[in-house]
C-alpha cells in the first residue's frame, strides 16, 4: 500500500544485556536496519534510528547470580560492551539508550498507569510455575519441555520454535526449569494481564488486510496466533529486578520485560528528544518500522501494538521486517555451549575488516529462511567476490591512472559504441536498488551494487588499455574516465552496505560524501577532468586459509570449554531394590590381549583372565583406545551376562567405563593389582 509520509523512525529490537552479541543478532536485525537507514539518509530524508539495551527480565538476574554480582553490575558491564560492538560495526544508532534509564522508569511506569486507569488490564490469580531450587517464578521463556503439539524438545513456555505454536507453560510435557534445570511446581500469584483476546477483532483485519505486503513470516506467524485464539497476556512478573508496578497491592511485582522493552524505544527517543518526541511517535505522518529476529514477531505485530493502541495516543508499525535465523557451520547459534562467533572478539581478531563481516552476513542474510554462516564462505567471498572483483576493479582502474596520468582524472574523448553499451548498465543501477531496498530486499540489492563493479571489470578487460596505452593514447584516456566513474558510483552504491570500504574509496578519490549524493547513482560525470585523485591503496585483502582454520578450532574449543564449565552430572536414575544389585556379578580382569574387530571401526576384542578359564569379551571402545594401551590392565567386567555375538565372536561380559560430559570414554580400572576374578563389594 503506497502511503506518504514526512518521516521515518526505525527501531532496531533491543538486546538483552546478559551477555555480548553475535553475529546472528547482526545477520538477524541490526545490519539490515543500518543498511535501511543509510540508504534512506542518502535519499536525504528525515530518518531517526533508536535501539537500546534492554536491561530488566529473568535473563538478567541469571546472569547476575551465575557471576555472583548484583544485576546492576550485568547490565552495566554488558550494555557497554554491546554499544561499542555496534559501533565497531558502523551501527549508526541516533540513541542507543537503556531500560534503566530514569526517562525509561518513568515513562514505563507512566504508560502502564495510563492502561490501568483506563480499565485496559484484567486482573487475575493463576498458578504459574516456580523454581524451588531457584527460589523465583520462572518467565515463559525460562521453562521448557516437550511440545504438546509436534512434541519437539526444548519448546519454550510461550512458543514452540519448530512448529511456531503459541504455547502456555502448563501445555508443555515434563516441564524443567531452565534455570536449575529442576522440575518446577505450580504456585498461585496474582497478576495484571492485557486481554488481546479483545484487541482481536482489530488486530486481525490490520495485520491480514491492511498489511498483506508485509513478509510471509511474519504474516504466517501472526495468522497461527489468530487462527488459535489470542489469549490475555501477563504485563507483571514476580521478580526482585524490574521497574514495580506503580499500583496499590504490587508489592514484590514489575512490570513483564515484555511489557516494559519496547515502551524503551520510546523513551530512548525522549531522551534524545525531550522536546519533539511525540512528533515520531504520534504523528500519522510518521512511518514506524520495526527490525527484529523471527522469535519477536508475535511481541512486535501483537502485543506492542496492542498496547499502543490501548494507550490511544501512538501510531502502530507500518511494516515489521523480521529475518529467520542464521546458523553456524551447519549448527544452530548456541550462547549457552558458546557456539558464537561474538563481535567484540571479531573486531580483536579482524581489525579494520568490519565490511567484510557486513559483506557476508548480508550476503547470507536469513530474510526468507534459515541460512549458514561457515568461515570457508567467508574467506571465499572475501577472496572471490571482495578482492576478486570490487576490489581488483577499483584497483586497476586508479593504479592504471597514476601510472598514465599521475592520478588525474584524463578527459573523456568520443564514445563507441562498447562505451555507450557500457554507460548504459550501469546508468539504471540507482532505480534498481532502490526498488530492492524500498522492498527490504537487502541481499539482492548489494548484488546489484556488485554488478556494478563486474561489469567495470569486463570493461576493463576488453578494452585492455594496458596494450593499447602504445598505440592508441587518446583512446586510453577515455576507457580510463569510464572506469573512474563507474569507481565512484561504487563508492555511492556501497556506502549502505559497506560504509568502512566506502569512505575509504572516497579518500582515494579524494571526495567528499557531499560530492556523492544517492540522486547522482547512475551518473557518467562524478568525477571532472583533471580532478586530482590520491595514491591508491588495497581497498580489500586476501584471508588465508590458516586464519580461518583458526577460527574454526577456537569454536570448537570455546564449545568445549562451556560444556566443561557448566558440566551437570545426568539425573539419577529410579531406585531399585537391593536384591536386584546382587544379583550382578562384577569381578576383576587382566586383560591379556587386545586387538581390533576387523570391518567393525568401534568394537575391539578382549581375551580376560579371569581367575577360572579366561574368557573373550567384546567392547565398542575402539575409538577412545589403541589396543596395545589395554593390554596388562585390571578391568571392572560384569561376569554373569548371557553370552551375545558380535561380528560373529561371542562376548562374555561387558567391560565398565564411564562416559565423560564431551563424549570421550574412560574404562573403569582398579588402582591397586588384585588376583583376576576378584569380586567388586
Amino acid at each position: 500500500m503506497e502511503k506518504n509520509f514526512s518521516r521515518t523512525l526505525v527501531t532496531a529490537a533491543l538486546p538483552y544485556a546478559n551477555g555480548g552479541v553475535h553475529i546472528g543478532h547482526l545477520a538477524g536485525v541490526y545490519v539490515p536496519a543500518d543498511i535501511y537507514v543509510r540508504y534512506l539518509r542518502l535519499k536525504g530524508r528525515e530518518v531517526l534510528f533508536i535501539c537500546g539495551s534492554d536491561e530488566h527480565g529473568v535473563p538478567v538476574t541469571i546472569r547476575a547470580r551465575k557471576e555472583g554480582c548484583t544485576p546492576q553490575e550485568v547490565v552495566d558491564r554488558y550494555h557497554t560492551l554491546i554499544r561499542d560492538s555496534f559501533a565497531g560495526f558502523g551501527i549508526s544508532f541516533d540513541a542507543y539508550g537503556r531500560t534503566t534509564s530514569e526517562t525509561h522508569r518513568k515513562l514505563a511506569s507512566d504508560f502502564f498507569r495510563t492502561l490501568y486507569d483506563k480499565g485496559e488490564f484484567v486482573e487475575k490469580e493463576s498458578e504459574q510455575y516456580y523454581d524451588e531450587e531457584a527460589k523465583t517464578f520462572l518467565a515463559d521463556r525460562y521453562i521448557t519441555g516437550e511440545c504438546p503439539h509436534c512434541h519437539a524438545e526444548g519448546a519454550y513456555g510461550d512458543q514452540c520454535e519448530k512448529c511456531g505454536t503459541a504455547l502456555s507453560p502448563t501445555e508443555l510435557i515434563n516441564p524443567q526449569s531452565a534455570v536449575s534445570g529442576s522440575t518446577p511446581v505450580l504456585r498461585r500469584t496474582k497478576h495484571w494481564y492485557l486481554p488481546l483476546d479483545k484487541h482481536q477483532q482489530w488486530l486481525e483485519p490490520w495485520i491480514t488486510e491492511e498489511h498483506k505486503e508485509w513478509r510471509p513470516n511474519v504474516m504466517g506467524q501472526c495468522k497461527s496466533w489468530f487462527d488459535i485464539g489470542l489469549q490475555p497476556r501477563a504485563v507483571s512478573r514476580d521478580l526482585d529486578w524490574g521497574i514495580p508496578v506503580p499500583v496499590e497491592g504490587a508489592e514484590g511485582k514489575v512490570l513483564y520485560v515484555w511489557f516494559d522493552a519496547p515502551i524503551g524505544y520510546i523513551s530512548n527517543t525522549k531522551e534524545i528528544l525531550p522536546d519533539s518526541w511525540e512528533t515520531w511517535w504520534k504523528s500519522p505522518d510518521t512511518r514506524l518500522i520495526h527490525f527484529i529476529g523471527k522469535d519477536n514477531i508475535v511481541f512486535h505485530c501483537i502485543v506492542f501494538p496492542a498496547m499502543l493502541k490501548a494507550e490511544g495516543s501512538y501510531i502502530l508499525p507500518d511494516n515489521v521486517p523480521a529475518n529467520e535465523f542464521l546458523n553456524l557451520e551447519d549448527k544452530k547459534i548456541s550462547t549457552s555451549r558458546n557456539w558464537a562467533v561474538w563481535l567484540d572478539e571479531y573486531l580483536r581478531d579482524f581489525p579494520g575488516k568490519q565490511d567484510v563481516l557486513r559483506y557476508v552476513l548480508t550476503a547470507n542474510a536469513p530474510e526468507t529462511k534459515d541460512n549458514n554462516f561457515t568461515w570457508k564462505d567467508f574467506q571465499a567471498r572475501n577472496n572471490n567476490e571482495l578482492v576478486a572483483v570490487y576490489g581488483n576493479f577499483v584497483n586497476r582502474a586508479l593504479q592504471l591512472t597514476q601510472k598514465y596520468y599521475e592520478g588525474r582524472v584524463p578527459a573523456a574523448g568520443e564514445y563507441t559504441a562498447d562505451d555507450e553499451a557500457t554507460l548504459s548498465e550501469f546508468v539504471s543501477i540507482q532505480q534498481a536498488l532502490e526498488e530492492k531496498l524500498e522492498n527490504f530486499h537487502f541481499r539482492e540489492a548489494q548484488k546489484e551494487a556488485l554488478n556494478l563493479a563486474r561489469i567495470g571489470n569486463r570493461y576493463l578487460a576488453d578494452s585492455e588499455p594496458w596494450k593499447l596505452i602504445k598505440t592508441d593514447p587518446e583512446r586510453v584516456k577515455t576507457i580510463l574516465n569510464i572506469s573512474l566513474q563507474i569507481v565512484a558510483n561504487l563508492a555511492i552504491a556501497f556506502e549502505p552496505f559497506l560504509p568502512f570500504s566506502s569512505e575509504k574509496l572516497r579518500q582515494m578519490l579524494n571526495v567528499s560524501k557531499e560530492d556523492l549524493k544517492w540522486d547522482r547513482l547512475g551518473s557518467r560525470q562524478l568525477l571532472a577532468e583533471g580532478h586530482q585523485l590520491a595514491k591508491p591503496e588495497l581497498l580489500f585483502e586476501k584471508i588465508e586459509d590458516a586464519v580461518v582454520e583458526a577460527q574454526v578450532q577456537k569454536l570448537i574449543d570455546m564449545e568445549k570449554a562451556n560444556a566443561e564449565a557448566n558440566y551437570r552430572a545426568a539425573d539419577v536414575k529410579a531406585d531399585i531394590a537391593f536384591d536386584d544389585f546382587e544379583k550382578l556379578d562384577l569381578r576383576v580382569g587382566t586383560v591379556l590381549a587386545c586387538e581390533r574387530v576387523p570391518k567393525a571401526d568401534k568394537l575391539l576384542k578382549f581375551s580376560i583372565a579371569d581367575g577360572l578359564n579366561n574368557r573373550t569379551i567384546v567392547s565398542g571402545i575402539a575409538q577412545h583406545y589403541k589396543p596395545e594401551d589395554l593390554v596388562g590392565k585390571q578391568v571392572i567386567f560384569i561376569a554373569n551376562l548371557p553370552p551375545r555375538k558380535l561380528r560373529g565372536i561371542e562376548s562374555q561380559g561387558m567391560i565398565l567405563s564411564a562416559v565423560d560430559f564431551n563424549g570421550n570414554l574412560s574404562v573403569a580400572t582398579i588402582d591397586r593389582e588384585v588376583k583376576p576374578g576378584s569380586q567388586v563389594q
